[in-house]
């Protein structure tokens, strides 16, 4: 079987303009948020309308792009240059506030009166600021505000950096199935039936998990969510709504992932399980781009050639000269080893994901800190 990978080009992708959604997904530590930004910025020098969303708390987003913060509003970055050949086009960058996000879900389908009431209560303050999976339901909320804009021809989300691809993919489906769940409904339902008068009407086993509930959680936690979902009732139905667009939306024609992994194993481990989920759920998956790789240097001097002779050199030990010699000798050496240790990590992957398109972003000497090394990376993303 060929280790050769299917080329994946980027440019391609970012060109055609039924492309919609890019979402970039991958472990942390990859440099999937400088990919993002790169993607969108190539996308809009290339004539594109393009919004990046970043999940990512890192806020390195912001600085490569200039902008000296990010928040829960589109901002547009300035800089971005097209040529005579391409369409004039844009890009506009946020940071998801998932707190902020959720507050604005409960302003835009709750009466004032009420709205305010959710939003003051504590248990939707510990719920919309820290409860698993809340991060992941706002993005693909935010990504659902997003698409129906229609502002922009094309979104980039930058994921969180999972260390689980389930997480991403069912976070939604998770949050509001625990929003319209049985269990929230079973503790609201005193509440509902008007206190003691309405025990009466539950049955003996539901007062004794009441009581249950009540030692474990306490009874004014209990209260906080009783007061939560008796004001949120007619919202349930809503997060499910919206959890299932996004999840169709992810799934649809035009939407693209890109799976993010540097050549590195615990990365390439990771890439794996995305791409089989991805692909296990149906998820439209354009293919992995491999950042951070270490190309060979061009001298045809092996490593091990390259070793002796640094050896050879230490034996002298007569010059200035020498010392610089044996440090190039060995720095060469250690290229050449990095180099092949990452295409046996490639030929590995490939092996097992043959049919996935493969691009490749070489290792930049500094961190990418601006638009001109944004520009870099997005130089790899053209055909060769």
């Amino acid at each position: 079987m060929s280790t050769n990978p299917v080329p994946l080009v980027v440019d391609q992708l970012i060109d055609d303009r039924r492309t919609r959604i890019i979402v970039c997904c991958g472990s942390g530590g990859v440099g999937k948020t400088t990919i993002a930004a790169a993607v969108g910025l190539r996308a809009a020098e290339r004539g594109r309308h393009v919004v990046v969303l970043t999940v990512d708390p890192a806020r390195r987003l912001a600085q490569s792009m200039g902008l000296t913060s990010l928040d829960n509003t589109p901002r547009p970055v300035t800089g971005v240059r097209t040529s005579g050949t391409q369409p004039s086009g844009s890009m506009h960058a946020m940071m998801l506030d998932m707190k902020r996000t959720f507050d604005e879900i409960v302003e835009s389908h709750a009466d004032p009166d009420r709205a305010a009431q959710i939003l003051a209560n504590p248990f939707y303050q510990s719920l919309s600021s820290s409860f698993a999976g809340t991060q992941e339901y706002m993005a693909m909320e935010k990504l659902g505000q997003l698409r129906r804009a229609d502002e922009w021809d094309l979104i980039v989300v930058d994921t969180p950096p999972s260390r689980s691809a389930l997480d991403f993919l069912d976070a939604p489906q998770r949050l509001s199935r625990f929003l319209d769940g049985r269990l929230l409904r079973l503790l609201v339902a005193p509440a509902k039936f008007g206190g003691r008068t309405g025990l009466k009407v539950l049955n003996a086993s539901f007062g004794m998990v009441t009581g249950v509930v009540t030692k474990i959680i306490g009874s004014q936690l209990l209260r906080d969510v009783q007061t939560f979902v008796l004001a949120m009732d007619t919202m349930f139905g809503g997060f499910r709504e919206r959890a299932e667009y996004t999840y169709r939306l992810l799934r649809a024609p035009g939407t693209a992932f890109l799976v993010i992994a540097a050549p590195e194993p615990d990365a390439l481990r990771e890439a794996s399980y995305f791409v089989e989920r991805l692909e296990r759920d149906g998820m439209p998956l354009a293919g992995l781009i491999l950042n951070r790789v270490h190309r060979s240097p061009a001298a045809r001097l092996s490593a091990a050639r390259s070793l002796a002779a640094a050896e050879t050199l230490q034996g002298l030990r007569d010059s200035e000269s020498s010392a610089v010699g044996i440090a190039a000798l060995r720095l060469h050496a250690e290229r050449m080893r990095q180099a092949e240790s990452e295409r046996r990590l490639a030929r590995r992957f490939t092996a097992a994901h043959p049919l996935v398109p493969v691009a490749q972003v070489p290792a930049q000497p500094d961190d990418v800190h601006d638009l001109h090394g944004l520009r870099v990376i997005g130089a790899a993303f053209e055909a060769d």
